[in-house]
């Protein structure tokens, strides 16, 4: 008889082992295939996480290397003073072309006279007689300050304070790239209540060490801010959050002086998938002209890192899972196996005593076993979906818990919805990313191949190794021995 009819007749005929076996084989099958299923849902997780989180990267004066610079240059006693290095934005924007970014933002900084309307002043705000400005600064003194806070930017909308939700726009339109070279600015709706001011309107800021250095702004729209500033910063007035005045990039470096036109003093790449921030940084340094013995590339995935990690840890547990079931499931299955075989001496003795070939009832085992794992597998690819509904469910609790909301800027690249957080390295991340609220995870076909492959490889090893045992005796010590 055909070695494969007899595996088929066997396997009909001990109809409760064959269950016991179909049992044991398809909770392991369940189990190896909810561990692929959270790998593949874990991997699908974390690239939806890239997506929606990205990472910045910020070129700035590299602090470390001007104080070693400096500490060399300077003479015995003299003490190191630090000076600014702007950036030349013609460097920074040959980086905006490259594919890794979905968005950028420049920063220029400084602080002037407010000349025909009023500031925000606070108790104990000190004004410019008090703390020494507006007269000639005595030897080793700061030089003079304003009391308007400007904050030069190519868009708004993706500048720090906005995408924290610590700004609003609540009147008129952002700053954008178009308004490089014009004289628009945004400001704070309680400066604007106190002031008269509406859109439309116009103000004069002076350079507070050169008042002939002067610019008339046209307020382009007002915000609103939630920010309270620090408790030092409100003893001078133009650390005082309404006391800030959003401009274009080219306008701060007008205020500053001839010294500043065309640079700036940072600048953020904002990086769509957090992976391809080592080749961002990597392509910068080897093909733009900016000077990196002066500047560096900041790199900054530190809300990524924080969200992926759980997801990692369960991807890293899912695999234990795997490798855990197999090796036991492989062990079990064998055991039982080998005690059926054992049971079945007498058969074996019998067919090896009419000439069968000893690889042909080795096959019958193995074929046995295959046939119980063919239904196994069928059993637990229709429960998989149970289980991937399960895990995926797991998962999104985990990343709803770790996740914040914000909006992406309309300035990024296309427009791209989803959570970024583009507070620059040194702030608190106190935006919110905007969570999953579905995450549809099913057993793949290639989820299904790797556990079809694990499990035949599962049904081999426990049928062959206990056969071998028995086959490599004689028909005769077989039958013989035979109660």
């Amino acid at each position: 008889m055909n070695f494969l009819k007899r595996s088929f007749l066997s396997v009909k005929a001990r109809k409760g082992k064959s269950l016991l076996q179909i049992f044991i084989f398809s909770a392991i099958c369940v189990l190896v295939l909810a561990g692929l299923s959270i790998q593949s849902a874990a991997e699908k997780s974390g690239d939806l996480a890239r997506q929606k989180l990205g990472a910045d990267v910020t070129l700035q004066v590299d602090m470390e290397k001007m104080r070693e610079q400096m500490q060399s240059e300077q003479s015995d006693g003299e003490r190191v003073r630090f000076e600014a290095a702007p950036i030349p934005v013609e460097s920074a924007k040959e980086l905006i072309s490259y594919e890794q970014i979905k968005g950028y933002n420049f920063y220029s900084s400084t602080t002037v006279l407010a000349s025909d309307f009023e500031p925000i002043e606070s108790e104990g705000t000190e004004t410019e007689d008090e703390a020494g400005y507006g007269m000639e600064p005595p030897q080793g003194r700061m030089t003079a300050q304003g009391d308007i806070s400007i904050q030069g930017v190519t868009f708004t909308d993706s500048a720090a304070d906005f995408m924290d939700s610590s700004s609003q726009l609540i009147e008129g339109g952002h700053i954008t790239e178009e308004d490089e070279g014009g004289n628009g600015a945004i400001i704070e709706q309680t400066l604007a209540e106190e002031n008269g001011l509406e859109v439309g309107d116009s103000i004069s800021v002076a350079n507070p060490e050169d008042d002939s250095i002067s610019i008339e702004l046209e307020i382009k729209g007002i915000y609103e801010t939630t920010s309270t500033g620090s408790d030092q910063g409100m003893n001078f007035t133009a650390m005082i959050p309404y006391n800030k005045i959003y401009v274009p990039n080219s306008v701060a470096a007008e205020l500053k002086g001839s010294d500043s036109e065309g640079t700036i003093d940072s600048a953020v790449f904002y990086i769509d998938d957090p992976a391809d921030m080592e080749s961002f940084v990597d392509q910068a340094e080897k093909e733009s002209s900016i000077d990196f013995d002066t500047f560096q590339l900041n790199a900054n995935d530190q809300l990524y890192q924080q969200m992926v990690e759980p997801i990692e840890n369960v991807a890293s547990f899912s695999k234990n899972i795997v490798y855990l079931v197999s090796i036991a499931g492989a062990v079990i299955l064998g055991l039982i196996v080998m005690m059926s075989i054992r049971e079945r001496k007498y058969e074996m003795g019998v067919l090896l005593a009419l000439g069968e070939q000893r690889w042909k009832l080795a096959g019958q085992f193995i074929v046995e076993i295959l046939l119980v794992a063919v239904i196994s597998l069928g059993i637990a690819s229709v429960s998989g979906d149970i289980v991937a509904g399960q895990v995926s469910d797991q998962l999104l609790n985990q990343e709803l818990a770790s996740a914040e909301q914000t909006d992406t800027p309309d300035s990024f690249r296309g427009g791209m919805r989803g959570g970024f957080n583009g507070a620059m390295p040194g702030q608190d991340q106190t935006g919110q990313v905007e969570t999953i609220d579905e995450l549809n995870v099913s057993v793949t076909g290639g989820d299904l191949g790797i556990l079809a492959v694990i499990g035949m490889l599962i049904a081999v090893v426990s049928a062959l190794l206990p056969s071998l045992s028995v086959l490599r005796l004689q028909p005769k010590t077989i039958l013989t021995k035979q109660d």
